[in-house]
């Protein structure tokens, strides 16, 4: 088992890197990493060469960064969502997913060791993020890399996979047979949800853009809804044991909550918890979320007989050792349209908020 104390140094560039092999001890003191000053536009990102590297606690990984993907999370966070939360912490590192090699463990780490291809992602709350050389995960939150994937092709999945994994094996708990329905599984976490779904033996139908049809039918749907052009209560006749709601909008809801068997769950990933916390500040906010989300469950477990939740990605040793087995058996993937150096931070976000590339974007760090 490789073992690491990182000591504190005087800050130095990644070049003058030092590792003793005997004794596996490796001193990384700074490194470039994306910093996140002030919330507002692509303009905002900063690239610095020596931001320091904390010390390693004892279940944490150094991860020398190979490839980090952009999530609608990151744009979000950059221009203020979770500004109740993030503001009094910045400087923050956006980034959650990453695919890259250990670079160093603590001393607890029994199921890593150092040069081993890792991917895994980061809790949506964490403050140093994966826009960087070295990032630092916990051992729950990282798997060997699947050996059939480049890190770029490994950086795209752990995030989503895991938010759609939580949302159907832990919560809604699908079975082989059972009937789900994707709203919008034309993004990386419906798209997640769907291969998980089909991999599970479950009949899964979608809504989509025109341009995701073929798509999500070739990953395993068996059908897939236009929203753009087609009725989605006219189109889909049957009903649904559960229902992942990627959109999260009142009319999205309403029409989950109707194409649902009584006992199933309607899951969607837009809570209201971050969003009520800016608007009225943590000690309002917070408690305000909970109240709506309690409302919510008495209201539709009692008219429905149906589960409400509320998904949001958490750590999951588990399941992401299972996203990893299905990854490697090409069961589940999320196509990268365009990657970035680390250096075009900027232009990446831009891309994104401009919707020039609504496929998957991967930074990549050399």
């Amino acid at each position: 088992m490789a073992v690491l104390k990182l000591q504190s140094l005087k800050p130095r560039p990644i070049s003058e890197l030092s590792m003793k092999v005997g004794s596996i001890r490796c001193y990384v003191s700074s490194c470039r990493a994306v910093l996140l000053p002030r919330f507002g536009g692509p303009e905002v990102l900063q690239l610095r060469p020596d931001v320091p590297v904390p010390d390693l606690k004892p279940n944490e990984v150094l991860v020398r960064a190979r490839a980090v993907s952009i999530n609608p999370l990151d744009t979000r966070m950059r221009s203020g969502y979770g500004r109740s939360i993030f503001e009094p912490l910045l400087p923050l590192i956006l980034g959650r997913d990453v695919s890259g090699e250990v670079a160093a463990v603590g001393a607890s780490v029994k199921s890593l060791t150092v040069g081993q291809e890792v991917f895994g992602a980061l809790h949506p709350t964490a403050l140093r993020g994966t826009y960087t050389d070295y990032a630092i995960l916990t051992e729950d939150e990282l798997s060997p890399k699947p050996a059939s994937l480049t890190h770029v092709e490994a950086s795209a999945i752990p995030f989503a996979a895991l938010t759609a994994w939580r949302a159907l094996k832990s919560t809604a708990r699908i079975t082989e047979g059972q009937r789900l329905l994707v709203i919008g599984g034309g993004g990386a976490v419906g798209f997640s949800a769907i291969q998980i779904a089909v991999a599970a033996g479950c009949h899964v139908t979608t809504t989509c853009g025109n341009q995701s049809i073929n798509r999500l039918i070739a990953a395993g749907a068996e059908q897939a809804v236009d929203y753009t052009s087609e009725d989605i209560e006219s189109v889909i006749k049957e009903k649904f044991d559960a229902v992942l709601d990627t959109i999260g909008v009142p009319e999205t809801e309403r029409i989950g909550i109707n194409l649902l068997n009584r006992g199933g769950h309607y899951m969607t990933l837009q809570g209201e918890a971050a969003a009520l916390s800016d608007r009225y500040g943590l000690p309002i906010g917070l408690p305000a979320a909970t109240a709506v989300l309690f409302k919510k469950r008495i209201q539709y477990k009692f008219s429905r007989g149906i589960e409400y939740s509320w998904i949001y990605m958490r750590a999951d040793s588990e399941g992401l050792h299972e996203i990893r087995r299905l990854s490697e058996a090409r069961k589940l993937s999320i196509p990268v349209e365009k990657t970035f150096s680390i250096t075009q931070v900027r232009e990446a976000h831009e891309a994104k908020d401009k919707k020039q590339i609504l496929g998957k974007v991967v930074l990549e760090l050399d």
